[in-house]
């Protein structure tokens, strides 16, 4: 007998990304019922008909295939094209709570959704999946957090995707979902009674499926398995994405004056460009000494990169903002597991983009390299793809003719050293390795004496 796990709450709780990650510890499949109601909306709004229009949505549903698709993550298939990042939309969002509302909606989607969790051990989320989906369900769980954290969770996803919304908008598209969420005749939102209530207002990422595995094993008598501590599915790269040739003639174009600029301006030199692939895809791992640095890096990168900055460098002025977004950057909360990051520099590895990480998470004022966190070694583990170890060298601060070393150390993959999964053993083997590396690099000139 299968196992089924109904996972609700209200909109912007990280049910999917939590669902995601339990699934994959547990060995479970994970439904994202709210995906299908996305895709409804999205499809209708693309057709010119409101989702207000009960009778209107009701006659386009025959015109609409919605199929679930597990290709490293959950993809989502509308009339065979894929929508998974379309749907993510506040607008699409807020026509999904509408669409939902018509009963006809409902038990178009109740069929498919029943036939999956009656034939596999699953985790479903949603809204009323522990009261009207999977009323049986052996376990259920009420997931969620406070308006204002939920708020700043999505406000921080759609930055990530360039999205204009402002976090007024989406605290007002929170609330006002919650309200239509909780109010509607149909299916209104609500926990189970038998439902174990988790608020994640104050947990990271990892705590909250942590504390969620806890419940449905304690329920279940589930034992893990031996993928069970594994924090996220690896989803290997394709390096079959390619930049447009105007953009990589663009970028290459703006690289060569900015070296020659930065050659005048500081004493620099680069060691060990040989290491540099040509492509794109791979992951830079360097130690932090300054804000120029994601600039140092790619002073002899042949293609693009992105690269994680803390989230208050966004909460600057607009000009600044844009900037920083502009030469590739995306936000990251430090200390607090963020729903979207993972996703996102996958993303960007995936488009064939380079991408910066500094595992250290904080600028070095004396230029000796600290402990690294996990993060690097998660995303290079998900992707299964190169990490080239950097090593930025200079003494003091950075100022004028300030002789400044940039060093490209030999490119690794987690396969090389047997890292084929993201377990906490197998990650840590790897962050180790990385930073053994970016400190050989910053070290050398010491170790040479």
């Amino acid at each position: 007998m299968s196992i089924n796990v109904a996972l609700d709450g209200p909109s912007g709780a990280g049910k999917s990304t939590i669902a995601k990650m339990a699934a994959a510890r547990l060995g479970f499949v994970y439904v994202d019922t709210g995906a299908m109601y996305r895709t409804i909306a999205y499809y209708v709004i693309g057709k010119g008909i409101s989702p207000d229009d009960s009778e209107a949505v009701k006659a386009a549903l025959p015109e609409i295939n919605i199929e679930l698709k597990n290709e490293g993550t959950q993809q989502v298939f509308l009339n065979g094209e894929n929508v998974s990042d379309l749907i993510r939309t506040p607008e699409i969002s807020m026509g999904a709570s509408k669409v939902s509302a018509i009963p006809e909606v409902r038990a178009f989607l109740l069929g498919l959704q029943k036939d999956i969790a009656a034939k596999n051990d699953i985790i479903m989320d949603g809204r009323d999946i522990g009261t009207v989906v999977l009323p049986d369900a052996q376990v259920k769980i009420f997931l969620t957090a406070s308006a204002e954290e939920r708020a700043n969770r999505r406000f921080k996803e759609l930055q990530e995707k360039g999205d204009p919304s402002t976090y007024e908008e989406v605290l007002a598209d929170i609330n006002q979902r919650d309200y239509n969420d909780t109010h509607r005749d149909i299916a209104p939102l609500k926990q189970a009674e038998d439902a174990v209530l988790v608020d994640s207002s104050a947990l990271t990422l990892e705590e909250t499926a942590e504390e969620i595995v806890k419940v449905i094993t304690e329920k279940t008598g589930k034992k893990k398995e031996r993928r069970v501590r594994e924090l996220m599915p690896v989803r290997p790269i394709t390096k079959t994405h390619r930049l447009t040739h105007i953009k990589m003639f663009l970028y290459t174009f703006l690289r060569f004056i900015v070296l020659g600029l930065y050659h005048l301006f500081y004493d620099i030199s680069f060691e060990g460009t040989e290491n540099v692939p040509k492509d794109g895809g791979n992951v830079f791992a360097s130690n932090h000494r300054s804000y120029q640095d994601p600039v140092f890096i790619a002073l002899h990168t042949r293609v693009p990169i992105s690269y994680m900055a803390k989230e208050e460098l966004f909460k600057h002025n607009i000009f600044f903002t844009g900037l920083i977004k502009f030469f590739g950057a995306f936000p990251v909360s430090r200390g607090k597991g963020d729903t979207a990051v993972i996703d996102t520099s996958i993303e960007k590895l995936e488009k064939g983009r380079n991408l910066v990480i500094f595992p250290e998470g904080t600028r070095s004022k004396d230029g000796k390299v600290g402990p690294g966190k996990t993060g690097v070694a998660l995303v290079a583990a998900v992707a299964q793809t190169k990490i080239v170890p950097v090593g930025i060298v200079f003494e003091g601060k950075l100022a004028f003719r300030k002789k400044v070393t940039v060093r490209y150390g030999k490119p690794l993959t987690p396969a090389e050293i047997g890292v084929k999964g993201t377990d906490p053993r197998s990650l840590k083997k790897l962050k180790l390795r990385i930073m053994e590396d970016i400190t050989g690099l910053v070290e050398k000139d010491v170790n040479e004496v």
